[in-house]
């Protein structure tokens, strides 16, 4: 045991080969020790590695381990699902609750810097990040077949991938586990966390140590989330008394199923539409890109589409001469499309360990995933029955999103039926009101709903500070 103890920290070991119609590899991992665009040996400890999954392995699913910076024996380990479906890990890291971020200020045109984030969930816990559902990231399939995949399966995938990670890190398996997620997280994250209870009954092993779940934002049941944009953008005061009252009259309350033969319905809603063109949807207080002044024609609510175009703007942006000025780099969605370009560097590529060949061009957030399946529309059943449990949760939300309102959270948490165990109060930071909490207490199951003030979707993004404060709170079983 010693021995494979030993291999198993060897830097780019690979432990397991076998034959699919070519080699593939089954499992590897590296240690990374610098990354360019870093200054010096980065102070935290990375591993990147691969773990196969599916039919004989074909789908190769590429992770980021970083271990807590405080007591990684004793802290928390938790997965963390980006959203999307398709945003990659590395996104969470350089965006949300990593250790590193892009320098978007230093940036001349060349290979983008990285700084330090102070306020990384590392300093807290374990975290293990994922590219997921295949085709994210840097993850990929050896058959085109293996890219078909859905909700239910990718959950699946997921499933065994931190089965066979904790079985080749076992000095992990004892912390306290945590599944946690963004976003679209909200579907998948509460499926997996009832798969692992159902493994726990069955006797499956490794026996992990789950203690609870954290979302933030997360896309629990399309029909109340979407129904709850309009009302929200009513409490915000981005449409007046009288647009929202006439769309509650005339549409019934359902801004969602739209009966398009209800002439004033559809007249309030496209009014709607029109005050909302030029707002940021998932976060309000920050403005539209530069790209985007021209008035536009329609909402468009997913934000990859956003990105795309900051991309095809930089990516021009970037082939300036060098005495032509850089754009000035306002908008957030210029930060992601330079962690494309320092992703897709070779160098780094090569320190993360990728493997050549296997992914032609890495994305923050593919634009679409044109094999995935959305075969689940409501996991509210799923925190029913984990209600039941003695699990603890924490959800949260950035109380300035539109395409995830918090009312809307807000709203399915209290169908739950979960006794009030505190009140609708506000929590603080050094003397100052870092948003608002509920506690929710059935038995042994306790639900912790925070909102952060002034965030929008990837809460900790926007503030991060507040976020570190929360969840470091959580962690250690102290109210917010």
């Amino acid at each position: 045991m010693a021995t494979q103890q030993r291999g198993f920290c060897l830097t780019s070991s690979i432990l397991v080969i076998f034959a699919l119609s070519a080699v593939a590899i089954v499992y590897s991992q590296s240690t990374v020790e610098t990354l360019p665009g870093f200054s010096g040996e980065l102070p935290f400890k990375l591993e990147t590695g691969y773990i196969g999954v599916g039919e004989l392995d074909e789908i190769q699913l590429f992770y980021y381990f970083i271990e807590s910076e405080r007591e990684p024996v004793t802290d928390p380990l938790m997965l963390w699902l980006a959203g999307g479906p398709g945003c990659s890990g590395l996104s969470s890291i350089l965006f949300e609750i990593g250790p590193l971020k892009i320098d978007v200020e230093a940036w001349n045109g060349s290979l983008p810097p990285l700084l330090l984030n102070p306020y990384s969930w590392t300093k807290v816990a374990n975290i293990l990040f994922i590219d997921q559902p295949v085709g994210t990231g840097f993850s990929y399939a050896i058959s085109q077949s293996a890219y078909n995949t859905s909700d239910t399966l990718s959950v699946d995938q997921v499933y065994t991938f931190l089965r066979k990670w904790i079985a080749y890190h076992p000095r992990f398996i004892s912390n306290p586990l945590y599944i946690g997620g963004n976003s679209y997280s909200g579907i998948t994250v509460p499926i997996l966390v009832q798969k692992i209870l159902d493994g726990l009954e069955d006797k499956l092993q490794p026996e992990f140590n789950l203690q609870g779940y954290v979302l933030g934002n997360p896309l629990t049941d399309y029909y109340i989330d979407e129904n709850s944009r309009i009302p929200f953008v009513h409490r915000v005061s981005l449409i007046s008394d009288g647009l929202y009252q006439n769309a509650t009259v005339h549409c019934n309350g359902d801004y969602v199923n739209l009966d398009f033969n209800k002439s004033l319905c559809i007249t309030s809603m496209q009014t709607i539409t029109t005050c909302l063109l030029q707002i940021n949807l998932v976060q309000i207080l920050e403005p539209q890109c530069a790209f985007s002044s021209k008035r536009r024609k329609e909402i468009v609510w997913d934000f990859r589409v956003e990105e795309a175009k900051a991309t095809e703007f930089l990516l021009l942006a970037t082939k300036l001469s060098p005495h032509s000025k850089l754009p000035e780099l306002r908008c957030r969605s210029f930060g992601y499309m330079l962690s494309r370009k320092w992703a897709n560097d070779v160098g780094v590529r090569e320190a993360l360990h990728v493997r050549q060949g296997t992914v032609s061009s890495w994305m923050r957030c593919v634009k679409s995933l044109p094999y995935y399946t959305k075969d689940v529309s409501s996991t509210i059943a799923y925190h029913r029955n984990l209600s039941t449990t003695g699990l603890r949760a924490l959800i949260f939300s950035g109380d300035h999103d539109i395409s995830v309102p918090y009312i809307g959270t807000l709203k399915w948490i209290k169908s739950l039926g979960i006794p009030v165990s505190d009140q609708w109060r506000a929590w603080y930071i050094d003397g100052q009101v870092a948003g608002y909490a509920m506690k929710f207490i059935n038995d042994e199951y306790h639900l912790a709903y925070a909102t952060l003030k002034g965030s929008g979707n990837a809460a900790p993004e926007y503030t991060p500070n507040p976020a570190l404060a929360m969840i470091g709170r959580f962690f250690a079983y102290y109210p917010l």
